[in-house]
């Protein structure tokens, strides 16, 4: 019996091979821009790096058509990554926003083909003031390609698009190299997980970026009793502060075990009131400090089956940090 060519399960093979065909593609151009790396657009890479880094000012990111909406995302990388940069139209160039270029800064001009007409006047602008220009093209020897000071010149590959003409397997590549400068660039800024955190306040972001002093209890919130308590004592102590545990300060304050409800299970008798907490106490406890990642720290509550850590500073607990604060903050 023949399978009438409407069947949706064969479009849907049909669908999924166009899809595997595509991602194919796309996937051999990034094989041989990583091989060409190897070549002389490594060197060119690593010149067009060294220029970024050397510039006082900003990076300038330009482009037209699929090339430009690229060059927004490379501006948005580079800018979230410490290296500040905007993207200008090359159509709004030519009529005022050459403006915006300065002299200190460096120009990325993206154009597969090298010979974008609307890049002309942006191209003649760098020139005549001597701003140093990046090209990312396909063709070394083109207009734009002549014209730069660096070209970092992508493999010629097949387009994912059936006729060859749609803007995709090129797109990728210029998407890759860019994210590969920014890299670079962040790597050889020193860009740590610190400075990252001033541009990404918000979102899931912002929340795996805080800190365990930003988030933890301190002061009279922190359940602590004195070594030698009584464990009648410091069940009050517990209860009152709803951390479902209390931690045990030696003479200089330092932190010398904990007692859980865990600890409680384990050591039920009938004397257990009259007990000591240094007969009961968990000694060295897991703890954290008040400069570590509190994504770390959730790591570690995971990890070990634990719901509360206290935070150390020179042996000495300053705050305690719940998983429910974890929580609240958005980071889990």
């Amino acid at each position: 019996m023949t399978v009438p060519a409407s069947d949706p399960t064969i479009e849907a093979r049909v669908r999924v091979a166009a899809a595997r065909r595509t991602v194919e593609t796309e996937a051999n151009g990034l094989v041989a821009l990583s091989q060409a790396l190897d070549g002389e657009l490594g060197a060119a890479f690593a010149a067009a790096v060294d220029i970024i880094l050397a510039a006082e000012g900003r990076v300038i990111v330009t482009g037209m058509g699929k090339s430009g909406h690229v060059g927004r995302k490379i501006a948005s990388t580079f800018a979230s990554t410490g290296t500040p940069a905007h993207f200008v139209h090359p159509g709004e160039a030519s009529h005022g926003d050459l403006g915006m270029i300065g002299r200190t800064d460096v120009i990325l001009a993206l154009s597969w083909s090298g010979e974008t007409t609307e890049l002309r006047d942006l191209v003649d602008y760098s020139r005549r003031f001597r701003v140093p220009l990046v090209a990312i093209t396909s063709s070394a020897d083109s207009t734009l390609g002549r014209a730069a000071d660096v070209v970092l010149a992508l493999p010629k590959v097949t387009e994912a698009c059936p006729m060859g003409l749609a803007p995709t397997s090129s797109t990728v590549l210029q998407l890759s190299l860019g994210d590969a400068l920014a890299v670079a660039l962040l790597e050889g800024r020193g860009f740590t997980p610190l400075d990252f955190k001033v541009f990404h306040p918000g979102g899931k972001l912002g929340a795996n970026l805080r800190f365990v002093r930003d988030l933890m209890h301190t002061g009279e919130a922190v359940p602590l009793v004195a070594a030698g308590t009584l464990m009648s004592e410091a069940i009050l102590t517990m209860s009152a502060k709803g951390f479902g545990c209390v931690g045990i300060a030696g003479a200089e304050g330092e932190l010398l075990g904990i007692v859980t409800d865990g600890d409680l299970r384990r050591h039920m008798a009938t004397d257990l009131m009259a007990r000591s907490v240094d007969q009961v106490m968990t000694r060295g406890p897991k703890t954290t400090r008040p400069d570590q990642l509190a994504a770390e720290a959730l790591e570690l509550m995971e990890t070990k089956k634990i719901t509360a850590l206290f935070a150390v500073a020179d042996r000495r607990p300053v705050g305690i940090l719940h998983l429910h604060d974890i929580l609240r903050s958005g980071l889990a």
